[in-house]
């Protein structure tokens, strides 16, 4: 298969020694090809030692059949791969534990899940410290958690495919950017020595738009009569072709970053002028290798400037000894995920993270081994939502790489890694994912039509699953219309919906989420509904019903808003307490950082908001004043991190003590202080550009000092302050040296921030 991008990443390359006799010419040569990684002719020489050399040494047969076996691996060639290996378990019991997992995985492979557990359970005892055998001997005793979703989905084999390998889409410009091993133009045909096939380049496909396909609209109208999968594929189709409509040429994405060497996987910044990309290593357009004399995989950073691909640079965590490759930056650019057999992993390939911030680089983290296995971990992609795609061939399964994610939190994968499933998984190789947010539609790369010979790349779609959600008032059953419908997903706050004159909303579920449905409305007491879809239900359209009471209850609502750039905050623990009979009701905020609550009449509450890394924000309420009233409220957070520029606290040319003017901002940073007394800020300080940098600095520090001494002498402890100048270093306005500016635009520049370091 003609993925060198990937399979370079793949260790593991086992090199066994023959028996101290004298080989046959045939045999020699099947060697040779072998150790040169040339696995096609390799094929080719050891059938032909297996079939015609009558009088083999067991040994010598032995052997070979472990190197065609590999080789057949290495090329993909999982049927072949199978009947080797098959033969090796059936005529020898001196084999080592690899060639029981290398059997279990071609059948794996090829759809013989009861055969693969038995070899996984084979290899499992030959090699209790590798816990594949035992995951996957479990995992295959039921397949049904792999299909739980496969009916959700409508995969599309995409007409920009070619004769050749086709794979890892990447988002650009309203287009995709691929790899491909197409047919070049010209004479001479470059061939890749490995499986004989084109090297690797990147191309381009300026309109995803084209190659999406018709049908129902996930963002309908609650009154669309098309469900499911619409009229482009029938029922139970999980695969068709796009739409037949003209489809301007992929063309190729810069002659400047392909090279005659391969270019494989790439990743680029929200901005898309930025790209990370995989090539093998090469310099001034020779190829080098490492120690071992294999061409191992880099990663190089290009800048576009005027359309055009320039200053081509290595990443500083590249190495000649081992392979980085497959890169995806994080949705917020502040990290960048690739994947490495460098030293100290966990199996093959693992996925690494890195810090990117402002063009540098950091040092390299091992995701850990919630992420990683004995096997190969490699092609991550991360969304909006802090979900991480990748591809793995050691988490369980349908064969070979499927398609995992991983739900992040503070970079760990807190829930564990869950296989996407079918139809987006098969029993062949899956990879090179790129999603939205909620998974509703993407691309992703697969072998799963030709096997072994080429890679596809296929669109996706996910078919809606209709929940309707009914709200009534429970003594006369009419309708209610304009009632807030709030969505938990898995105990969490997510969208807040309002029902139409039919009293209705609508949504499309997931599989396997329970859900809560609360619904609210002034006048009614609130009332709320348990869904699940851990089990399929063969309905198209389902409905729950709620039924609201009339109450006197008072009804609270509010936003959890971060202070900082008054954002709604998600994953924030909401907590109310009845003062008058101490109980508590708790919710977490979803995107829309919403809380609701329902209070007796008459009881005096506070409301607590609770986050990692955030001050804890406490606000009490009397008692209200008249029944069946809704209250609503929006609160602030204070996060580690945080800066707030102090507007109105400016300060004369040259001088450092606190103007007049600068009182009643400093008086608003005394009672956060005072409100948080656990909070530690540092009072930063700034200077226009004029004058010295030394003279910048010392006057910054001055006044710095003098903010901190206004705030220690109205009673804040000097050890929760610091204070810090920075002279002319962070220019607001471009007011630098050398640059004619008014009074007014320098004076800008002249001021003080607060930064949060610590809170409680």
């Amino acid at each position: 298969m003609n993925r060198i991008v990937r399979v370079l990443l793949l260790t593991g390359l086992a090199f066994w020694s023959l028996n101290a006799q004298a080989q046959s010419a045939r045999l020699r040569a099947a060697n040779k090809q072998f150790d040169n990684l040339s696995y096609v002719s390799a094929v080719r020489a050891y059938e032909e030692f297996l079939r015609v050399d009558k009088k083999k040494d067991p040994a010598e047969t032995r052997d070979a059949l472990i190197k065609l076996g590999y080789s057949y691996r290495k090329l993909q060639d999982t049927r072949n791969a199978e009947r080797v290996y098959g033969e090796l378990v059936k005529s020898y019991t001196d084999l080592d534990s690899e060639v029981y997992l290398y059997y279990a995985q071609s059948l794996a492979a090829n759809g013989k899940y009861r055969e693969s557990q038995k070899m996984y359970s084979q290899y499992g005892e030959k090699q209790g410290q590798d816990l594949r055998g035992r995951r996957f001997t479990v995992s295959y005793m039921d397949m049904s958690r792999f299909y739980q979703d496969s009916s959700s989905y409508r995969m599309y084999n995409l007409p920009i495919n070619s004769r050749q390998a086709d794979f890892s889409p990447m988002y650009y410009k309203g287009g995709i950017v691929f790899v491909s091993a197409r047919d070049e133009s010209g004479v001479v045909k470059r061939v890749f020595n490995w499986n004989q096939t084109p090297f690797l380049d990147l191309y381009f496909h300026p309109d995803t738009n084209q190659l999406r396909v018709p049908g129902a609209d996930l963002n309908r109208s609650v009154n669309s009569s098309i469900l499911g999968g619409g009229s482009d594929a029938k029922a139970g189709n999980t695969e068709a072709s796009a739409d037949a409509q003209p489809l301007s040429k992929a063309e190729i994405f810069s002659r400047t970053l392909n090279t005659k060497y391969h270019e494989g996987p790439m990743t680029f910044t929200k901005d898309q002028n930025f790209i990370v990309f995989t090539r093998n290593n090469t310099s001034k357009g020779k190829a080098g290798k490492s120690s071992d004399g294999v061409k191992k995989l880099k990663l190089y950073s290009s800048v576009n400037k005027n359309g055009k691909w320039v200053d081509i640079q290595e990443v500083p965590f590249n190495s000649s000894e081992y392979s980085v490759g497959h890169p995806a930056f994080s949705a917020d650019n502040t990290k960048m995920y690739f994947a490495s057999d460098m030293p100290g992993g966990y199996g093959g390939t693992d996925i690494y993270v890195v810090e990117f911030n402002n063009g540098q680089w950091g040092t390299p983290v091992n995701m850990g081994k919630e992420i990683n296995t004995e096997g190969n971990e490699m092609f991550p992609y991360a969304t909006e939502g802090d979900d991480l795609y990748f591809s793995s061939d050691g988490h369980e399964g349908l064969g070979g790489l499927d398609v995992f994610v991983a739900e992040l939190k503070d970079g760990i994968a807190y829930k564990g890694v869950q296989n996407v499933g079918a139809p987006i998984n098969s029993e062949k190789d899956d990879f090179g994912f790129i999603t939205d947010k909620n998974r509703t539609t993407g691309f992703v790369s697969s072998n799963r039509k030709k096997g072994v010979s080429d890679d596809d790349i296929y669109s996706f779609r996910r078919t809606c699953k209709q929940l309707n959600i009914l709200v009534y008032d429970a003594k006369t059953n009419v309708p209610l219309e304009n009632a807030d419908v709030r969505i938990l997903r898995n105990g969490v706050n997510q969208d807040l919906r309002l029902t139409n004159v039919q009293g209705r909303t609508d949504l499309c579920v997931d599989s396997n989420t329970e859900y809560e449905f609360k619904a609210i409305k002034e006048g009614y007491a609130m009332n709320s509904v348990r869904f699940s879809t851990l089990t399929q239900s063969p309905k198209p359209v389902m409905n729950v019903s709620i039924y609201l009471e009339k109450s006197e209850n008072t009804l609270v609502k509010g936003v959890i808003k971060t202070e900082v750039n008054q954002q709604p905050a998600n994953g924030v623990k909401v907590t109310l307490r009845n003062e008058k009979d101490k109980s508590e009701q708790t919710v977490t905020t979803g995107p829309d950082g919403g809380y609701e609550f329902d209070v007796k009449p008459n009881a005096p509450y506070t409301i607590t908001a609770q986050k990692d890394r955030y001050a804890t924000k406490r606000a009490q309420y009397g008692k209200t004043k008249r029944k069946s009233k809704v209250v609503t409220d929006s609160l602030g957070l204070y996060g580690v991190g945080d800066v707030f520029q102090l507007k109105n606290i400016y300060y004369d040319l040259n001088k450092f003590f606190i103007r007049a003017d600068a009182a009643h901002e400093l008086d608003h940073v005394l009672a956060i202080l005072k409100e948080y007394p656990q909070m530690q800020i540092e009072l930063r300080s700034h200077t226009d550009a004029r004058a010295t940098d030394a003279y910048n600095i010392r006057l910054s520090e001055s006044r710095a000092r003098a903010a901190m001494d206004y705030l220690v002498a109205r009673g804040i402890p000097a050890n929760r302050l610091v204070a810090r100048g920075y002279g002319e270093s962070e220019i607001l306005n471009g007011c630098v040296d050398g640059v004619n500016c008014t009074e007014n635009e320098h004076q800008q520049n002249r001021r003080t921030e607060f930064k949060v370091l610590a809170v409680q």
